[in-house]
């Protein structure tokens, strides 16, 4: 293999070899399922999810793990405020998740892990740290990592622990630690949670710390040492740091290659909750199709800032529609509409290998496209069936290949094919809503009987009326 990747670790870009020939392991931290997925969300899904077809392509096997936290202090806290149960609110999140990870031909990890559901795994790795000299116990329930007991902390973010700034990652409740570097692996159960939010263990009730869930889920799933470990910049520090500590202190050697893909921006402005300035995923898909904002999330290098804006939509947009253009006409003169072939430009080849370098991989597809169409105006057949095997096989492996059943069946309708359903759906739904105010059941029920055997689902139920394209 002549892959070469950046691992976050080393500072540079190393060849890649898996450890075992044949086969990789990836582990993605996923979502933290609290509310709507946005962009910035979706770039890590969409860069991995290439990293795993680019390895594909090479001949290895991948084991592909992608988490869901579904408990933690912003699920709880959120859910009770909007008067669900904290799993409903998981539930509702980790859908939507998943349907816009769908929307843009992001496939299925080979396993998707809940955190609580390791959580016997959890209580072991949390004894093996404290008998191994790396954690203790505070206040009932309330476990720590001991930081000055690995000498290696912050070798992940090239950080010395003594400039560190203490309580980077800790709660104001946490008044039971012994350094406020110390972060928590097991906390203790509140009295105003649910009590089915937390589990038994040694060390009295509680429930994990973020850090402790993605260490248990890679071992479980990973083994004790694995290939890849990735995830957004954001999560290096204190995450990723955390987790490479308690899981070598552990005695694991965990991740061999960190990759982190940069920052999604706005206006100059990292996307972030607490700003305000996140972009939805389900408002993104009503203002551009699912192949376009794919198609942006692999225009620049995952390592470069994106920055998004309506201008970033339209230019992906056209270029898109560039690529799809010359290969519906090609198909459709030259009946070349089966399985793209696995021949493609050593350019592409290269710009792949040396560090998935996606933007340098599509110039080399506008060159072939430029190059078909070339080919189709001047009649030359054979050059315009050849360009256009070169550009279905990399877009294959970009997962944008127009001709591909996903796209062009319209699966993945969740642009302005999905805005128009809503819409339409929602005006029905009213009408329904009004013939059951006025207390005529059976205009109701032809609604929604009409709805039903145009393949809608309709579900009425406390929180309202919920619709659904039936499976």
């Amino acid at each position: 293999m002549t892959l070469s990747l950046h691992d976050s670790a080393s500072g540079a870009v190393r060849p890649f070899t898996p450890l075992v020939a044949g086969h990789v392991g990836i582990y993605q931290c996923g979502a933290t399922v609290q509310d709507a997925p946005h962009i910035g969300h979706l770039r890590p899904a969409v860069v991995f999810d290439v990293l795993r077809r680019w390895l594909e392509w090479h001949g290895d096997s991948v084991t592909f793990i992608r988490n869901v936290t579904d408990i933690d202090d912003k699920i709880l806290r959120k859910a009770a405020e909007a008067g669900w149960e904290w799993w409903a609110w998981a539930q509702r999140w980790e859908r939507a998740f998943t349907a816009a990870y769908d929307a843009l031909g992001v496939r299925p990890p080979t396993y998707e892990p809940r955190a609580t559901g390791v959580a016997p795994e959890m209580i072991e790795f949390v004894d093996r740290l404290i008998q191994r000299g790396h954690a203790y116990a505070g206040d009932v329930g309330n476990v720590y990592f001991d930081v000055s007991s690995y000498p290696d902390y912050g070798s992940l973010t090239h950080q010395r622990l003594a400039d560190l700034i203490p309580g980077a990652d800790g709660a104001p409740e946490e008044l039971d630690k012994r350094d406020p570097h110390d972060f928590a692996l097991w906390k203790a159960a509140k009295p105003s949670e649910p009590r089915d939010a937390s589990w038994a263990a040694p060390w009295g009730r509680g429930r994990p710390g973020w850090h402790l869930e993605c260490s248990t889920m890679a071992l479980r799933y990973l083994g004790e040492t694995f290939d890849i470990h990735g995830g957004g910049l954001d999560l290096r520090f204190p995450h990723h740091e955390n987790e490479q500590a308690q899981s070598r202190a552990a005695g694991y050697g965990f991740a061999r290659y960190w990759v982190h893909n940069a920052f999604v921006t706005q206006a100059g402005v990292k996307m972030s909750k607490s700003l305000g300035n996140t972009l939805r995923a389900d408002v993104l898909l009503k203002r551009a199709e699912p192949v376009a904002l794919r198609y942006i999330l692999l225009a620049a290098h995952y390592r470069s800032t994106l920055e998004f804006s309506d201008a970033t939509i339209a230019e992906a947009t056209a270029a898109w529609e560039r690529i799809a253009g010359f290969a519906r006409r090609a198909a459709e003169r030259l009946g070349a509409g089966g399985a793209p072939g696995r021949m493609l430009p050593e350019a592409f080849v290269a710009a792949m290998d040396d560090d998935l370098g996606t933007a340098a991989a599509l110039a080399q597809v506008h060159d072939s496209v430029r190059r078909g169409n070339a080919a189709l105006a001047e009649y030359q057949d054979a050059d315009a069936a050849a360009a256009l095997g070169e550009v279905r096989a990399m877009l294959t492996v970009l997962g944008l290949d127009p001709l591909d059943p996903y796209w062009a069946s319209g699966v993945a309708a969740s642009g302005r094919v999905g805005a128009a359903l809503e819409a339409l759906v929602g005006e029905r739904l009213e009408a329904r809503a009004e013939a059951r105010a006025a207390r005529d059941f059976a205009a109701a029920d032809a609604i929604r009987d009409q709805l039903a055997a145009a393949g809608i689902q309709v579900e009425d139920s406390p929180a309202g009326v919920r619709w659904e394209v039936a499976q």
